[in-house]
């Protein structure tokens, strides 16, 4: 192959070596993408903030920067109701209904934290203090389950003095909430929210659809090694 031949492939291949990292930087973007409606509705009034991520209520924790897993390790989050009365006393309820699956809820509803007896003033800072019947557990959805939902609801207390059974002790999953909120005569939620999130692993092969990671490095490679070939030419004439 003639020198004028190995500059024009040395310049194509430095040109797709530049696309291809240009579309690996593309595709390393931080995107938070929105619940579909028919989920959305569920958004009323709260907010549930996580280190990093912000307000994640009524959003899909994206894969980026490793969200899905750190997610599973952080305390808990802030959660603020702005609307809270000062003077009144509310209770949150967070739940995975999608236990373990969305599609195959036999464990339904999860519970992830239960706090009764919180001040109204500290609810609206996101100070969640209170009789703690549930301590948080983290998201931590099983590996090919899909998205979980992940659910929180506020209702006001009233005076109830607020337990749990033996039974509902022993266990997480399978919690019969609607007996839980009927037994208490909570009805309407003050304020709900809920954010989606899958094991952290899963959908990993979908980045740089179309780009192996192998066929981008030889294409680096191959453009560092005739660009060294440009410069000695370039030297020569």
């Amino acid at each position: 192959m003639g020198w004028t031949m190995r500059l024009v492939t040395a310049a194509l291949l430095l040109g797709l070596a530049v696309a291809v990292t240009g579309e690996e930087e593309d595709t390393d973007l931080c995107v938070y993408e929105a619940l579909p409606d028919n989920d959305a509705v569920l958004c009323k009034g709260l907010k549930v903030f996580y280190p990093e991520l912000g307000n994640i209520g009524c959003m899909i924790v994206p894969e980026c920067n490793n969200y899905r897993q750190k997610i599973t390790t952080w305390p808990e989050p802030i959660v603020k109701f702005p609307q809270a009365l000062d003077d009144a006393a509310y209770i949150l309820v967070m739940v995975d209904p999608d236990a373990p699956s969305r599609s195959s809820p036999k464990a339904r509803f999860w519970r992830h934290w239960l706090v009764s007896d919180i001040k109204g003033s500290d609810m609206k800072i996101g100070k969640i203090q209170g009789q703690e019947l549930s301590p948080y557990h983290p998201p931590s959805p099983p590996a090919h389950s899909g998205l979980h939902r992940y659910q929180f609801f506020v209702y006001l207390q009233e005076g109830r003095t607020i337990s749990l059974s033996p039974k509902e002790n022993k266990t997480r999953g399978s919690w019969k909430m609607d007996k839980f909120l009927s037994h208490f005569h909570l009805t309407e939620p003050e304020a709900s929210t809920q954010f989606m999130t899958q094991y952290y692993l899963d959908g990993l092969s979908r980045q740089n659809p179309g780009v192996a990671p192998d066929t981008a490095s030889g294409f680096v490679a191959a453009a560092v090694e005739d660009s060294s070939l440009i410069h000695k030419l370039t030297e020569k004439f």
